[in-house]
């Protein structure tokens, strides 16, 4: 296990320099923000492009990025917009609470919600709560959590008025007002993730509830209710336990769009807002910290199931 892990973490490394670099170079290829001409901080604009390598071939600029970035953690300055003149990465750091929080108060929501649906549902199959449950799991998660957000924002927040339209400003996220401001985004980012909790925990717990074991279990005097609890339900989670580590290793990710439409002032607004504006440092620095962070919750799932189930540990020796 030992040995996977290492090699998992070195080909992960490898991934991530591979996507960073054609990211980095498509960037490159494309013209930088256009300053006007009588812009003061021209000349020094023009100089930081020039330490940066603009003028030298790809490889050459890359090997300079990453020479700053190991070195002296510099991942560059803000040559456009409001945050003109700053480092990229203490913007990143004062934005990514807002993004974490939110996302973190929707998986500490989806995730009982969704199990539970997705156990009643395996228990009652064929009935027509199953059905029920089944139906609204694939609506939701066909349909985008944005749509969800135009949905709360119209019925919930204007024609009922029970919460705000957009998400408090300020920093002060554990107070009552600011979590009723969340309550809207939380909601939309909410929905796909129940859904998809309810679908794997269904599955799963179907398909152990019709096992030879179960049968077994029954014949030694066990009721449905405790060979479901005791046997069925920790089979069931070898699968559903991975996918809530990765859920909460991708809780930094985001939303870009739900992070937009309601004025959540985290990095999903950032990186929107680094492409419309050309800021190529501030969507390098994103770009690896997505890429980055969906790896290593790729890893976290992969790895989860050799400690879950010893046998997939076991079998890995072979």
């Amino acid at each position: 296990m030992f040995r996977y892990t290492i090699k998992r973490i070195l080909l992960m490394l490898m991934t991530l320099l591979i996507i960073t670099y054609m990211c980095f170079v498509l960037v490159r290829m494309l013209p930088p923000a256009e300053l006007p001409p009588n812009d003061p901080h021209k000349v020094i604009i023009e100089l930081r492009r020039e330490a940066a390598g603009y003028n030298k071939p790809y490889m050459i600029q890359f090997g300079i990025y990453l020479r700053d970035i190991f070195t002296e953690f510099d991942w560059g300055v803000s040559d456009v917009g409001r945050y003109f003149g700053q480092e990229v990465a203490g913007i990143f750091v004062s934005k990514l609470p807002a993004t974490m929080i939110v996302n973190l108060y929707s998986i500490l929501i989806s995730i009982p919600i969704g199990i539970i649906l997705g156990i009643v549902a395996a228990l009652k199959k064929n009935s027509w709560l199953d059905h029920a449950i089944s139906t609204l799991t694939m609506v939701c998660i066909s349909v985008p959590s944005f749509v969800y957000a135009f949905v709360i924002q119209y019925f919930i927040s204007y024609k009922l008025g029970w919460l705000p339209f957009l998400m408090n400003a300020g920093t002060n996220y554990f107070t009552w007002s600011m979590f009723v401001s969340m309550i809207p985004p939380i909601i939309s980012l909410s929905m796909g993730v129940i859904a998809g909790f309810t679908r794997t925990t269904r599955a799963e717990l179907t398909e152990v509830l019709t096992s030879e074991f179960m049968l077994l279990a029954r014949t030694k005097g066990l009721t449905r209710a405790q060979a479901t609890v005791r046997h069925a339900m920790k089979n069931c989670m070898v699968v559903v336990l991975p996918s809530i580590f990765g859920q909460f290793i991708g809780i930094m990710s985001g939303s870009l769009i739900i992070e937009r439409i309601f004025a959540i002032p985290g990095v999903g607004s950032l990186y929107l807002d680094s492409i419309n504006g050309r800021d190529y440092p501030m969507f390098m620095m994103l770009t690896v910290f997505y890429t980055a962070v969906g790896l290593v919750a790729s890893i976290v799932v992969d790895i989860s199931y050799g400690f879950i189930d010893p046998r997939i540990r076991m079998g890995s020796r072979k």
